[in-house]
């Protein structure tokens, strides 16, 4: 036995019941000779991911599968702190398997810690994210237990032999040989990789989605829909009060329908490639609108360039895995100060795809009517501009006239 592999007795495993799990919890027990325990992260993928999980963990050789479910943690401590600080990865995307991460590697290690097991687990590949999301978050947390990544070490290469080797352990699956897609559904977002979606070149195909309508098919009648946030959270829908999950299902129900929340993208990967992905993100694409026309209501433009470039590095921060660190709590303290002022209701109408805001309001707002009016006003004199500009412009008028004299 290597060294790497003395002293793992009891190992935590990331389970989601998919092919490549199922296969690790027999490999873990062959290679490692220990004990496999199951863990499955309720982030809302939905019912049917979840349907007879634990019995599938055990069927695999599993001692024992828990299901712990951290849809609340992920909305209260994951989801709203990202959006209050405007994070978006390259402009399009809105973090939905890259926030799922830390919350999940942390009831990870939570249980891990809990069962005096010595060792965690996961089925990431080596050439993607989730592998240094995952690992940087029990670098931090747990530092002492050791690490197993099967895709780094096994000589599996394939779905077909990973199939067999199942096959030769007499161990249940329900997966093929085919698989066209990789998807990762949680509560806030699905995610879509591979098939057609390898050539960039080809357009996604109807079959690629799973939650919203294509905007042809979305209803031909608008929908209205009020949101109310209390400092940069939404606390009711419609003027009814709802918790985050419930503002997120229904939100994803409401722009599903409309087409609301598709994007597909070239992104750069975190180990230097580029992958191309569609995403989904219904209800995330309709809060972030209403958040944007509240912070334009509310945030003075320096408090707005500020929050943009706190938006930038969260984006990242989050992309890369870097949740645990001090600097991601101290990004955040800045945009939940700055979100301390975002209170108000924004009405958005829903439509063949778009999000368009239709009335905002605010009791923190600095817009003024009596300010703005094109009408006569006594509030501001225009000849002031006169001055605010010639010391505006200084600096240019200044160089200009060096240039006269040369």
């Amino acid at each position: 036995m290597s060294e790497l592999k003395k002293g793992v007795k009891k190992v935590v495993l990331a389970y989601s019941g998919g092919l490549d799990t199922s296969a690790i919890v027999p490999w873990l027990k062959d290679n490692y000779d220990c004990e496999v325990i199951a863990f499955v992260a309720d982030v809302g993928q939905g019912a049917e991911d979840l349907e007879g999980v634990e019995q599938k963990a055990i069927n695999s050789g599993a001692s024992s599968c828990y299901v712990v479910d951290l849809k609340e943690q992920f909305v209260k401590e994951v989801i709203y702190p990202t959006l209050k600080a405007g994070a978006v990865y390259e402009g399009q995307y809105l973090l939905g398997t890259s926030m799922a991460r830390p919350i999940i590697a942390r009831a990870q290690v939570e249980l891990a810690l809990k069962l005096g097991a010595d060792a965690l687990c996961h089925g990431c590949t080596g050439k993607g994210n989730d592998q240094v999301r995952f690992e940087g978050a029990f670098a931090a947390l747990a530092p002492q237990l050791k690490v197993i990544a099967p895709w780094r070490e096994w000589e599996f290469n394939s779905r077909q032999s990973l199939l067999n080797y199942l096959a030769e352990k007499k161990v249940p699956t329900t997966a093929t040989a085919t698989k066209i897609y990789s998807r990762d559904a949680n509560l806030f977002h699905i995610s879509h990789e591979g098939g057609e979606l390898e050539n960039p070149w080809n357009e996604p195909s109807e079959q690629v989605w799973m939650w919203t309508n294509s905007p042809e098919q979305a209803p031909d009648k608008a929908e209205y829909i009020q949101l109310s946030f209390v400092k940069g959270e939404l606390s009711a829908i419609d003027g009814k009060a709802v918790s985050g999950v419930e503002a997120i299902e229904q939100l994803n129900k409401a722009g599903s329908i409309h087409g609301v929340g598709r994007i597909d993208i070239v992104e750069n990967r975190l180990v230097g490639m580029k992958s191309r992905g569609c995403y989904e993100t219904p209800g995330g694409t309709i809060i972030v609108a209403a958040l944007r026309a509240l912070e334009s209501l509310v945030y003075d433009r320096t408090s707005l360039k500020y929050r943009e470039e706190v938006g930038l590095e969260v984006a990242q921060l989050v992309y890369d895995g870097r949740w645990f660190t001090p600097l991601k709590d101290a990004l955040f303290a800045a945009s939940n100060s700055l979100a301390e002022q975002l209170t108000g209701d924004i009405v958005v109408k829903l439509y063949k795809g778009q999000v368009t805001v239709a009335k905002r309001r605010s009791p923190n707002s600095l817009y003024s009517e009596a300010f703005a009016t094109f009408d006569g006003d006594e509030v501001y004199n225009q000849k002031d501009a006169a001055g605010f500009i010639r010391l505006y412009s200084l600096a240019s008028r200044i160089r200009a006239l060096h240039s006269v004299k040369e």
